[in-house]
């Protein structure tokens, strides 16, 4: 019954999300204090979820291949404090969604399947939250839900990007993390009537005494307003201000025991994770090779350049480029300026040594897929590429023309 719903999800399926946020919010308001608005606004939350609703539909006969996919959206769950009591709610308005826009085509027999269907993945999804949850509270400083910290320095790394150094307010141990995971950080702006919950990248060397996020102000474009929490983080969030954070979560993380050659490619806000991840691989002391590109429109945006730099000279085996898609004049001039515009498949070639490699991508969708498929280009196995998106999960393939 299931899997004679996969074409019509596959052509029905954002509709059947949007109606199902739309009806949810409107008779559970108080869940608008956990989801992204942003996301919701700009649709890449219905589209996510779309697309996991499509993909349990075409392998409900085989949900095992989908349990990597449960386990990266388990991370966040926890990172945002889901419990149990939701995925009731979710399930009542997502059956709704789905008998609302299929209409006649949404027999009693279709949603029964799906009602069972969705049972057996909202109890995996628990199940495996559950775990998560016991493990960040019983972790040596570890904790339950969100815990307050206090700003203990407010560092500007580029004109968009600003860090933040974060200790706990009552002064006990904080979590390790894996390089690559983030937090999740709960405020509520002054005139907002909801709480916001962002996730941000640690970009720091795991075992420091303080968190650091580095937060990039989202400037509005077009219809889309400005980042309501970044804005608020850059203008507002002081040193000695209070936070609340959960424990550190994700499974885009460092994978340290590959010891072949790492390359770390980034666009824009997309280093932070890249950073923690080589700092922890220079601190190693390994003498593994280690590649590092990062993309940005030019020096000005550029964070932490001076400091990979710094950490290249000083260490044989690290090796850094940059490309600037607007460069100015100055950055023509500077030893940190190697490429005009996009990574392509070329000039990535000439840049990396030893293809077997495995490889790290962060960034704006639009940046991954371009450098996902000239890396595919150069024969590099898909396994090999591991990326995180910063956001609702989208699909790197195939990739646009104009890029």
């Amino acid at each position: 019954m299931i899997k004679s719903t996969v074409p019509v999800l596959e052509v029905h399926g954002e509709a059947i999300t949007r109606h199902f946020y739309e009806t949810m919010f409107t008779a559970h308001p108080e869940l608008l204090n956990i989801f992204n608005h942003a996301n919701q606004k700009q649709g890449r939350q219905q589209a996510a979820l779309a697309n996991m609703v499509y993909t349990a539909a075409l392998h409900i006969d085989n949900l095992s291949s989908i349990l990597p996919a449960v386990r990266q959206v388990a991370h966040k769950h926890r990172s945002l404090g889901i419990v149990p009591e939701q995925y009731a709610i979710v399930g009542t308005y997502l059956l709704q969604a789905i008998q609302a826009v299929l209409g006649d085509a949404a027999t009693d027999e279709i949603i029964t399947a799906w009602g069972e269907a969705y049972n057996v993945i909202a109890d995996a999804f628990i199940g495996i939250e559950q775990d998560m949850y016991t493990e960040a509270e019983n972790q040596t400083g570890g904790w339950e839900g969100f815990r307050t910290f206090k700003v203990a320095k407010k560092v500007q790394e580029s004109e968009v990007i600003t860090s933040f150094y974060l200790v706990p307010d009552d002064g006990q141990p904080i979590a390790s993390y894996e390089p690559g995971q983030y937090i999740s950080i709960k405020i509520q702006p002054e005139a907002q009537s909801f709480t916001q919950i962002r996730q941000y990248s640690l970009s720091d060397t795991p075992g420091k005494p303080y968190y650091r996020i580095s937060v990039k102000r989202e400037r509005g474009v077009l219809e889309r307003p400005d980042g309501v929490i970044s804005t608020y983080l850059h203008d507002h969030i002081k040193e000695g201000s209070l936070v609340e954070l959960s424990a550190p979560a994700g499974d885009f993380t460092l994978n340290a025991d590959d010891k072949r050659p790492v390359v770390l490619l980034s666009g824009g806000v997309g280093l932070t994770p890249m950073i923690s991840m080589l700092n922890t691989l220079v601190n190693l002391n390994e003498n593994r090779t280690i590649t590092f590109l990062h993309a940005s429109p030019n020096g000005q945006s550029h964070a932490f350049r001076d400091h990979v730099i710094s950490l290249a000279k000083r260490n044989q085996g690290v090796k850094a480029y940059y490309c600037y898609t607007q460069p100015e004049d100055a950055d023509r001039e500077n030893e940190y300026f190697h490429k005009e515009g996009y990574m392509d498949a070329i000039w990535l070639r000439q840049v990396i040594d030893e293809l077997d490699s495995t490889y790290y991508l962060c960034g704006p969708v639009s940046f991954m897929r371009a450098v996902y498929t000239e890396l595919q280009a150069l024969g590099v196995a898909a396994d090999n590429i591991h990326y995180e998106f910063f956001g609702p999960k989208a699909s790197l393939s195939p990739a646009p023309e104009s890029v």
